[in-house]
């Protein structure tokens, strides 16, 4: 079975951050980190090479395949900033409605700038994603087998 590519690891989120060039795609980073370690609880910690995460999901499939991955994240790219794990959940659609300018695809959501989405929004969307994971989490650990 493939593992996953992203793993945490101890690289410096700091470092990282600091070392973007373009400064709106920084500035944007950092309001990020501040945004869902205030939703998450959880500090920031490096995944891959260009994956900020916060807290850590265990996942496991019917094919049996299981893994870590983060609980939310990001990763602020050329084209646009990468947000995961924030759209899956009850009544995300509702709020994507609200939240500016935006596209998603498989389980991510982009957004060129921050300043395109109502932060007030995408904080709900990531405080909604984490509760129902965690809520998935507590009733797997409680579920006998």
């Amino acid at each position: 079975m493939a593992e996953n590519k992203a793993k945490p690891n101890e690289v410096s989120v700091a470092a990282f951050v600091g070392a973007l060039t373009e400064p709106a795609r920084r500035s944007d980073a950092k309001a990020l980190i501040k945004l869902m370690k205030n939703a998450t609880s959880e500090k920031p910690r490096m995944w891959g090479p260009t994956i900020i995460g916060f807290g850590t999901l265990h996942y496991k499939y019917a094919s049996g395949r299981e893994g870590d991955t983060v609980l939310v994240g990001f990763s602020p790219r050329k084209a646009a900033t990468v947000l995961y794990g924030v759209t899956g959940t009850k009544g995300a659609g509702g709020l994507l409605a609200k939240l500016g300018k935006h596209t998603t695809g498989k389980g991510c959501l982009y957004i060129k700038r921050l300043s395109d989405v109502d932060t007030d929004v995408l904080r709900e969307l990531i405080v909604r994603s984490v509760a129902a994971k965690r809520a998935s989490q507590t009733e797997a650990r409680q579920t006998p087998k």
